[in-house]
C-alpha cells in the first residue's frame, strides 16, 4: 500500500520542485555552458526497478570528452562541476526521472549497469524497490563506505520499506549533504568497487556449489562462466 502512496507523493512533489527550482536550474545551466562547451545534461543508462534499464539525467559536471568507464584516465571534473557535486545540485534534473517513474526521492542509488551484472541473488534484492536520489547507503556515508556495506544498507532499506524508514533517510541525508563528506567517487573508486563485487560474486557462487556437494567439474564450469565477465569488467589485480 505504501508503495502507491509514495508514488503519488513523488509525482506531486517532483512537479512542485521542478517549478520551484526552475530558476536555480537555469542558473546552473548557464554556469555550465559558460565554463565549458558541451551539453548541459549528462545522460547515462542505469539499472532501475527489477533490473529495468533507464536513462538517468544529471547536470554535467565533467568535460564533454570524459568517459566514465575509461579507467586509463581519471574523471575530468570542471571547477563548477566540483561545486555542484559537493552540494548535490547536479542531482536536480533527476526530478524529471522521478516524474517519469524511473526513480523516487528515496531509494537505493541507481548504479551503472556493470554493477548489477555482478550481484548475487541476495544482492539483487536491492532492485526490488524503485531507485532514488538518496538512499540509506547514500545517507550513511555516500562514497565514503565500501561497496559491500553500501549494498547491505540498501538491503536493510528494502527489508524495512516504510514511511518511517524514508523519514530516517531524509534526516540522515540532510546531515550528510551539509557535511559534504564522501560526495565524489573517481574512476579508481569505481574500478575498485567493480573488482570487489567480482571477487565476492565468484567466491559466493563457488562456495555455494561446493556446499551443495557439486562435483569439481561443476565448479570448473562456474569458473568458465565467470571468465566471460571479463568482457566488461576490469581484471582483478
Amino acid at each position: 500500500m505504501y508503495r502507491y502512496v509514495k508514488r503519488f507523493i513523488d509525482i506531486i512533489l517532483s512537479t512542485i520542485l521542478l517549478i520551484l527550482f526552475m530558476i536555480p536550474m537555469i542558473i546552473v545551466s548557464i554556469c555550465i555552458k559558460l565554463e565549458s562547451h558541451g551539453p548541459v545534461l549528462f545522460k547515462q543508462i542505469r539499472t532501475g526497478y527489477k533490473g529495468k534499464e533507464f536513462t538517468l539525467y544529471k547536470f554535467r559536471s565533467m568535460t564533454v570528452d570524459n568517459d566514465v568507464l575509461d579507467f586509463a584516465n581519471e574523471n575530468k571534473v570542471t571547477r563548477f562541476g566540483d561545486f555542484i557535486r559537493k552540494t548535490s545540485l547536479d542531482e536536480l534534473p533527476q526530478f524529471i526521472n522521478i516524474l517519469k517513474g524511473d526513480m523516487s526521492f528515496i531509494g537505493p542509488r541507481p548504479w551503472i549497469c556493470e554493477y548489477a551484472k555482478l550481484f548475487t541473488d541476495n544482492q539483487k534484492r536491492r532492485l526490488d524497490v524503485t531507485p532514488g536520489i538518496t538512499g540509506l547507503a547514500q545517507a550513511s556515508g555516500r562514497n565514503g563506505i565500501n561497496i559491500l556495506d553500501k549494498i547491505n544498507y540498501d538491503l536493510e532499506y528494502v527489508d524495512n520499506f516504510s514511511f518511517l524508514m524514508d523519514l530516517k533517510v531524509i534526516i540522515k541525508t540532510i546531515n550528510i549533504v551539509f557535511s559534504k563528506k564522501g560526495a565524489d567517487i573517481n574512476k579508481s573508486g569505481i574500478k575498485n568497487e567493480l573488482n570487489t563485487l567480482e571477487k565476492h560474486y565468484f567466491s559466493h557462487n563457488v562456495m555455494y556449489r561446493i556446499n551443495k556437494n557439486h562435483t569439481t567439474n561443476k565448479v570448473n564450469d562456474l569458473k568458465e562462466d565467470y571468465l566471460s565477465y571479463n568482457d566488461f569488467i576490469i581484471p582483478i589485480n
